[in-house]
């Protein structure tokens, strides 16, 4: 009897978690954004102190007093933004596109409004003390548009049909004389940089690390919490910070930037339903 009492209050509380589930699920609000349009007076999902933070601030205080006041809730990583949508404690996260697409890609109840939210320019910050290695870094990112490794870098992680095929290799002979070139980034943020078997790949690290060949430097890389970036940059904890940042106008009051190096979208993630 003792068996079958246990056995019953394993498949009676298996159910009932079974239901919380399908509760939850069910408790969760249908998609009310459709378009740009629909954002005042909705609750925003952002990363912390990213060009997305940024863009949201203007609905929380709208210049029109007519327009309702949107909430913009801020979380560490995109993923904790998105998961919140998942849970319905937000309408949408702004985001960039990149990396939407690999979050939407893993979750069949999210997508993407075909309707760009903003077009921006990515570039590497740099400390407004380090002039110098700021031109060194032009030159490099020059030379690197020239011959093409920069296209092949972003085509071995971006597009169906190019997909891995470009993979970045160092020259075997590159000279690595000139010190350390230590890069803050937030690898979270697929596919500029994430970690994939335990080593933080990407874009931008295929990039630093070009960089760094062409200026004969060691490439060392510290992953931290994105809105921390510029300040490991301007204390000088880091030389360069690389992880899909935009040029903005409150940015430039703190560090300086290279030239772009490649171009993106802010996008908006919605929940399927």
């Amino acid at each position: 009897m003792k068996k079958l009492s246990r056995l019953f209050a394993a498949v009676l509380s298996t159910i009932m978690i079974a239901a919380a589930v399908v509760g939850c699920s069910s408790n969760v609000p249908a998609n009310t954004v459709f378009s740009i349009d629909d954002l005042p007076g909705k609750v925003i999902g952002v990363q912390l102190g990213t060009t997305g933070d940024i863009y949201a601030s203007d609905y929380e205080e709208p210049e029109d007093p007519s327009v309702p006041k949107s909430k913009v809730e801020r979380y560490k990583k995109g993923s904790e933004a998105v998961m919140a949508l998942k849970q319905g404690k937000v309408d949408c996260v702004i985001i960039d596109s990149e990396p939407a697409k690999a979050f939407v890609a893993k979750n069949s109840d999210l997508r993407i409004l075909e309707e760009p939210f903003a077009e921006e320019e990515y570039a590497i910050c740099i400390s407004k003390d380090k002039a110098e290695l700021k031109d060194k870094i032009n030159a490099a990112l020059a030379e690197l548009k020239a011959d093409g490794t920069i296209d092949n870098i972003i085509k071995n992680y971006i597009g169906d049909d190019t997909k891995g095929k470009y993979p970045y290799e160092s020259p075997a002979d590159v000279d690595r004389s000139n010190g350390t070139l230590v890069m803050a980034t937030n690898a979270a943020f697929e596919p500029y940089e994430y970690y994939e078997e335990g080593k933080i790949v990407g874009i931008d690290v295929d990039l630093a690390q070009a960089i760094a060949d062409k200026l004969g430097m060691e490439l060392v890389i510290n992953d931290m919490d994105f809105d921390a970036i510029i300040a490991a940059v301007q204390s000088g904890k880091a030389d360069i910070g690389v992880a899909g940042m935009t040029i903005t106008e409150s940015r430039l009051k703190s560090v300086d930037f290279t030239e772009p190096y490649t171009t993106a979208k802010q996008v908006i993630i919605v929940r399927a339903k």
